[in-house]
């Protein structure tokens, strides 16, 4: 796992003053507002979450939505990784570090920047700061992009039992906190409602504190493994960087997995596993980023709950993969699908 990226000023900056900027409480004096970046270039920045750049998942995601900012509004990028074993003193550091540097917005990409944002947030009220998948932190200066994941996990479910030949599919989490209890209600109903026999094998790698489950393609890859040998054909996996060992364990029994949060069949380092990934459940975190530096930049930020969902192509299904756009029966139930849930005509769970 990486541990400093482009702006090395932070990571090594924040390692070294880590302990006494949490014990002293920072430069008040520096907090309210925060300088311009060096050059004069207006900045925006990232923090990742646990699997950092490189999960070929939600991490790669969010720099995708960074690296359009970059191209498109001329803006100088900046990422800081997280760090084994952290704590939310470390992400409170980071926030802090790339908002004195001038960045704005600063982007914490995942719940677990939610109380690192709600201490530092209000240090900088002229800093928008943006938190992906969490509404519990909210102030005048906090934009809360989160997504309707349980939608696209219904669509996942519906083409998991439809490309079924055993009538057992998987469904492996991460990490078991109610974000990802959203992943496993959606497909798990997708399932049923699409093959009321059909058996669904779910299994979580890790229960928080522990995080591992998001970070470690072992993890992924041997609970994989044990669906597989259970009899699943079909293994979906929201598991983060850990999910990549599922769609590896898959693709070496020759079953279908399918991806999470990007689409990973044109992930360059899956490509070698790509025609085992059947399809992925998307989310556009990659649009809501752009879009929240859009705003910073028009002068008109963004803030509140803003939703990612099926009726704005929020998230999705994607259909990259040619062997499933030749599925005529797994397509045509999934558009019924979702055009079911955009009607309103299917309500789709958040929790199993």
């Amino acid at each position: 796992m990486r541990r400093i990226t482009r702006i090395a000023t932070v990571g090594i900056a924040s390692a070294a003053l880590a302990l006494s900027a949490t014990a002293c409480g920072g430069k008040k004096s520096s907090d309210a507002s925060a300088s311009p970046s060096e050059s004069g270039q207006k900045s925006a920045a990232i923090a990742y979450d646990i699997g950092g750049r490189g999960d070929q998942s939600f991490n790669d995601a969010a720099y995708a939505g960074l690296k359009k900012a970059e191209t498109d509004l001329k803006i100088k990028g900046a990422e800081a990784e997280p760090t084994d074993g952290e704590g939310e003193a470390d992400k409170v550091q980071r926030l802090t570090e790339l908002a004195r540097k001038g960045n704005n917005p600063v982007i914490g990409v995942g719940f677990a920047y939610a109380p690192a944002i709600k201490k530092v947030a209000p240090k900088f009220p002229n800093t928008t700061f943006g938190i992906i998948d969490d509404t519990s932190v909210t102030g005048e200066n906090i934009a809360n992009l989160v997504f309707n994941e349980e939608q696209g996990s219904y669509l996942a479910g519906v083409a998991a039992a439809k490309a079924s030949k055993t009538g057992t599919v998987g469904f492996i989490g991460g990490v078991e906190v109610p974000l990802i209890k959203k992943f496993e209600a959606g497909f798990t109903q997708g399932v049923k409602d699409t093959n009321a026999n059909a058996k669904v094998l779910s299994q979580y790698l890790t229960q928080p504190p522990n995080f591992d489950g998001f970070a470690k393609p072992d993890l992924g890859k041997a609970a994989a493994q044990g669906q597989i040998d259970a009899g699943a054909d079909v293994v979906y996996a929201a598991a983060g960087l850990a999910g990549s060992g599922a769609i590896e364990a898959a693709s070496a029994k020759g079953k279908w997995a399918i991806g999470v949060d990007s689409d990973q069949y044109n992930q360059a380092g899956l490509a070698k596993y790509k025609d085992s990934i059947l399809t992925s459940v998307t989310k556009d975190v990659a649009d809501s980023v752009f879009n929240l530096i859009k705003s910073v930049e028009d002068g008109k930020p963004t803030i509140g709950e803003i939703r990612y969902g099926l009726d704005k192509d929020g998230v999705g299904l994607a259909d990259s993969n040619p062997k499933y756009k030749e599925m005529a029966e797994v397509t045509a139930a999934v558009e019924k699908a979702k055009a079911d849930i955009i009607a309103k005509k299917i309500t789709v769970k958040t929790a199993p």
